[in-house]
């Protein structure tokens, strides 16, 4: 029988190239983002390469009412989901007394309170079924806290913590969860986080969002819990443990701040 997969923040991005994989890989989708057009653009894409049933849902999930219009909507098209892509976020930059809370707020419920509404709704008929998998995207920036970009990162510390604390739960269940963290990435994420010019973006060559995708869909396929990409992502995960706090902190200051030498 043919699954069905949700992905949200489908319409650029890792959640782009997850919609790519699925598709080739014939699972059927329902696509969430709030661009219409880029969502009905790549819906006609899907199905004419892949022959496969693409449902789209043009709406913003940072307004958590819509989130319960979404899954209404699935429920009387009796579209039942198999898997679900938290992938939909993002982050902005800057000091904590400065930023705009009204884009702060809106950031939490999107990568805090989506995901963890989402999951509620679906994991239920997924145990029922005794076959789900959940892929919650979150960040390296999850193993510590982040001067100048202080709620993304505590934001991202929430999805690993959760997902870690869930799939334990969901043990033996037939459901599992992943926990995603890359690194800086080559997405629209630098952009609208105003990171372009900070030195953690700055002039680094980066992984395509769709080599972090496929590295994630394997993850999620063999149900592993906690993933990193790449090598020096992990090693400096792991050399966070010998590290004093007040050093790591530091240290993440210097990499985000604007680099202004000139070139």
């Amino acid at each position: 029988m043919i699954k069905t997969v949700l992905i949200t923040g489908a319409s650029g991005g890792i959640g782009y190239e997850f919609a790519q994989i699925f598709a080739q890989n014939k699972f059927n989708l329902v696509l969430v983002a709030r661009s219409e057009d880029k969502l009905i653009e790549l819906q006609k894409s899907l199905i004419s390469q892949y022959a496969v049933s693409v449902d789209v849902f043009a709406k913003d999930i940072s307004i958590i009412s819509n989130i319960d219009l979404l899954f209404n909507e699935l429920q009387k098209k009796q579209i039942v989901i198999d898997i679900l892509i938290n992938n939909a976020g993002f982050g902005d930059y800057g000091f904590f007394s400065q930023t705009n809370w009204k884009k702060e707020e809106m950031m939490i419920n999107l990568n805090i309170s989506a995901l963890t509404y989402l999951t509620k709704l679906f994991l239920p008929k997924m145990i029922e079924n005794k076959y789900g998998k959940i892929l919650n995207l979150a960040s390296v920036a999850a193993f510590l806290p982040g001067p100048l970009m202080a709620i993304y990162y505590a934001t991202k510390a929430y999805v690993l913590s959760f997902s870690s604390a869930i799939a334990n739960e969901l043990k033996g269940s037939g459901v599992t969860v992943t926990a995603l963290c890359p690194g800086p990435t080559q997405s629209g994420f630098s952009d609208a986080a105003a990171l372009g010019e900070s030195k953690l973006f700055k002039n680094k060559s980066l992984p395509s969002s769709k080599i972090v995708a496929e590295y994630g869909y394997k993850a999620l396929m063999k149900g592993k819990i906690t993933v990193i990409h790449g090598v020096s992502n992990k090693m400096m995960v792991f050399m966070m443990r010998f590290l004093p706090k007040k050093l790591l902190i530091s240290t993440v200051r210097k990499m985000q701040e604007k680099d202004n030498n000139k070139k």
